[in-house]
């Protein structure tokens, strides 16, 4: 079968027909084995697609001139780090969404010559299907980096950038050196974990610090991520409970505790090695918040933007008690520097005042109270809304059933004017040409979820997308795993408000109205920070053009992580999508990629 669109035709096989109903992303298909004699920790849990993407690193396809791609498996040590991919959001799976099991990408070494494709110089040796590159001396900080303080945003560290494009730039081994604190415990909130890929990544006097796991895997993948934590009884581990079928925890957050206090970092990346390595990704980190003197009251040490009454609220809704000793904690500390608002998405049912306390009316609702209209008369409409993810859920068979009608309405909220704007709405998702020139080439599409059955049934979405392009930021062949959205003037040279988060494109993540629009349902666990120029004594937020390498002198410009305006898709551009296979033309490495 074929599905011709405005972005090309995709084929699928006949074997796509017969289609299964997914388990909730988190838990192991049944096709789905760990290979003989792998190490616990290189077999990844979660989606089809990041299982499959864990067997792609290791045996590629080379690309070849001849007609058939078929060959002997290649038989490679496993070198015991083969994580490829990050999380999926396909988890909208209670529409009825079907994925077949019978398409998992398989990797072989074909007969004959591979051709290799040109490669710029930016681009190191891809990891897949041999050991990750060991990144140089000096890519990690050993003094104080120098960081931006207005905003406290942040982009990973990227292996094989050019030095200057990771100056400012975090990699999980700075976040958790002595520079920052010195550590007594801590919290590791995510949806993915390497267990012991994460322990070697705290530095030697910490690595023994006591670490509580917050995750929500079930069955096997419990039994799995159990298992990882065995050699470390440091390790403990909090599961998260998912009411809600097809829900995911998808929320990435760190507490950290010091001897000299308390920080909070939100995040968009899993506990993996391919997450920290060349992919683009990005994170709030707070202050180091001082504790309170003895004797305190139990509202002191609040931010203006509420910060820590919405942090405890966010983890009492675990209903957890490993939590409470934090939770504790945090009532004991000053958060009043915090300058951004918490935007949480926590599963449930919600009525009456409570459908503004998650989701994406927990956004609306900010968006209302705390923005301002286009200043000096200028129309709204002509500030465009942009959206960009790594992940997209479905929306329905046309844009009013989610999308427009209620989702669009939030992003285009701004301050409490009563004229409502329809200004136009760009989605950032990479196409399968950013995939095949990336750093990591077709493997990077790993960690883009979006599936052929999903895709077939909203082609009117791709009218919306734009390509992957960050210059500005040396990512342009980064494949983003950050997840952001924003409202920017008609010259790009200003921001209206700006959200970095964990949520993805999807209705699991963000919530969907139900019963006229009186309860709104939300599957997943999901954190975000929202930044607004009045929290700042700003009107607008003044993008910074050239945010690398970062500079000591303060600057009020905001480090946006791809270049605008975005660059609509061509009529040949073609979405990502993960589980058809792309064999026309070899990626930067000389691979193609061949669902079986």
């Amino acid at each position: 079968m074929s599905q011709a669109s405005l972005h090309g035709k995709w084929t699928v096989s006949s074997s796509d027909d017969d289609d299964e109903v997914l388990p909730p992303s988190g838990t192991a298909t049944p096709k789905s084995r760990r290979p003989a004699n792998a190490p616990v920790s290189s077999f990844a849990v979660g989606s089809e697609a990041r299982q499959s993407a864990v067997r792609n690193q290791r045996n590629p396809v080379k690309f070849e001139t001849s007609s058939s791609l078929s060959g002997k498996r290649k038989k490679e040590p496993s070198d015991g780090s083969g994580w490829a991919l990050s999380d999926s959001d396909d988890e909208d799976d209670a529409e009825g969404k079907r994925s077949s099991q019978s398409k998992l990408p398989n990797w072989a070494s074909p007969n004959g010559e591979a051709k290799k494709p040109k490669v710029e110089s930016e681009r190191p040796p891809s990891p897949h299907g041999r050991l990750y590159i060991d990144e140089p001396d000096d890519f990690f900080e050993t003094s104080f980096p120098c960081l931006n303080d207005t905003y406290r945003f942040y982009l990973n560290k990227v292996t094989g950038l050019d030095r200057k494009f990771n100056s400012g730039a975090l990699h999980i081994r700075d976040i958790l050196s002595p520079l920052f604190g010195t550590l007594k415990e801590s919290v590791q909130f995510n949806y993915c974990f390497d267990i012991p890929w994460m322990v070697k990544q705290f530095p030697s006097e910490f690595r023994h610090c006591p670490v509580l796991i917050v995750h929500g895997d079930k069955r096997e993948a419990k039994a799995r991520l159990l298992q990882q934590g065995q050699p470390f009884p440091h390790v403990r581990f909090c599961q998260a409970k998912l009411d809600i079928a097809f829900g995911t925890h998808h929320t990435k957050m760190m507490l950290l505790w010091y001897e000299e206090g308390f920080r909070v970092i939100i995040l968009t990346s899993n506990l993996i090695r391919a997450d920290w390595y060349q992919k683009t990704q990005g994170m709030w980190m707070s202050p180091l918040f001082p504790r309170l003197p003895d004797g305190s009251s139990e509202n002191s040490g609040e931010s203006p933007t509420f910060f820590k009454r919405d942090l405890l609220e966010y983890l009492a809704s675990y209903r957890a008690p490993e939590l409470d000793e934090w939770i504790q904690r945090i009532k004991e500390h000053d958060l009043s520097e915090t300058r951004v608002y918490l935007v949480a998405s926590t599963p449930g049912r919600y009525v009456g005042a409570d459908m503004e306390r998650w989701g994406h009316l927990r956004l609306r609702k900010l968006l209302y109270d705390h923005t301002n209209p286009i200043p000096d008369g200028e129309p709204a409409g002509r500030w465009p809304v942009i959206g960009q993810f790594s992940s997209i859920g479905s929306m329905g068979m046309d844009k009013t059933k989610w999308l427009a009608g209620e989702f669009q309405r939030t992003l285009t909220t701004l301050g409490k004017s009563s004229l409502r704007s329809d200004p136009p709405v760009h989605l950032l998702y990479p196409s399968v040409e950013d995939v095949r020139t990336s750093l990591e080439g077709y493997p990077a599409g790993g960690s883009l979820p979006y599936s052929i059955q999903t895709a077939q049934k909203q082609i009117w979405l791709h009218s919306y997308f734009h390509r992957w392009k960050a210059r500005r930021t040396g990512r342009t062949h980064a494949m983003p795993h950050i997840k952001t959205y924003m409202r920017v003037s008609p010259d790009s040279t200003q921001l209206a408000w700006f959200l970095v988060t964990s949520a993805n494109l999807s209705k699991a993540a963000w919530g969907a109205l139900e019963k006229n629009n009186t309860q709104i349902m939300v599957r997943s666990y999901e954190l975000g920070v929202l930044y607004v120029p009045s929290a700042f004594s700003l009107k607008t937020f003044p993008i910074d053009t050239n945010p690398f390498p970062a500079s000591s002198s303060s600057t009020f410009g905001f480090p946006v992580p791809f270049d605008l305006p975005p660059t609509s898709y061509s009529p040949t551009d073609q979405p990502w999508i993960w589980n058809i296979p792309y064999s026309q033309e070899p990626d930067t490495h000389g691979n193609v990629w061949v669902p079986s």
